[in-house]
């Protein structure tokens, strides 16, 4: 595999993981993944929420989660409680109910300044990765495995790539901040 070719595929990875974190930051509507890093104490060891609950969203502004083991639906609340998610679960039987509070303007602002935050670490991750392929394009440039040519055609691809997963991290924060700030 080329170098331009694993810059790519390094840096399409670093803005999947920009999406997934982008899932846990909240909106005005239920959404599942902000519980998915919740772990919770069952069994004798610590174990995320979703490996032993199922969670829906019944209505727009409440989410519904339903333990396999209808025991440990006190520990999970507990956990959702623990997780400073600003959260307020009620166990209902053998099921827990949160309901989700609207946002604050000011709540909504917070939450638009940790997404373009969020967003500005996954750019500096994908730059980062421009620099290792630069520096390893530039060491097969001085082991002569490489012209001069190749050299700057290489870079060229590598900056295009940089530039193209940029942008969609752009995109994706921008289309983000649209959903946080819709009441």
């Amino acid at each position: 595999m080329s170098i331009p070719d694993q810059s790519k595929k390094s840096m399409k990875t670093a803005v999947e993981h920009f999406q997934s974190e982008l899932k846990s930051l909240r909106t005005g509507r239920a959404n599942p993944a902000i519980l998915d890093k919740v772990s919770v104490e069952v069994y004798g060891s610590s174990m995320r929420l979703k490996d032993i609950a199922t969670v829906s969203v019944p209505e727009a502004r409440q989410l519904l989660v339903t333990p396999f083991d209808p025991s440990n639906v006190n520990a999970i609340s507990n956990a959702i409680e623990k997780a400073n998610l600003n959260l307020k679960p009620s166990a209902d039987g053998n099921i827990i109910r949160i309901s989700i509070p609207p946002m604050s303007e000011e709540v909504r602002k917070d939450m638009v300044k940790e997404c373009k935050k969020m967003g500005e670490t996954g750019k500096v991750t994908i730059r980062n990765i421009r620099k290792e392929s630069n520096d390893t394009i530039k060491k097969s440039k001085s082991s002569g495995d490489i012209s001069e040519d190749q050299l700057k055609s290489l870079e060229k691809l590598v900056q295009e790539h940089t530039d193209t997963f940029c942008k969609e991290i752009d995109h994706l924060c921008v289309e983000k901040e649209k959903e946080i700030l819709t009441i």
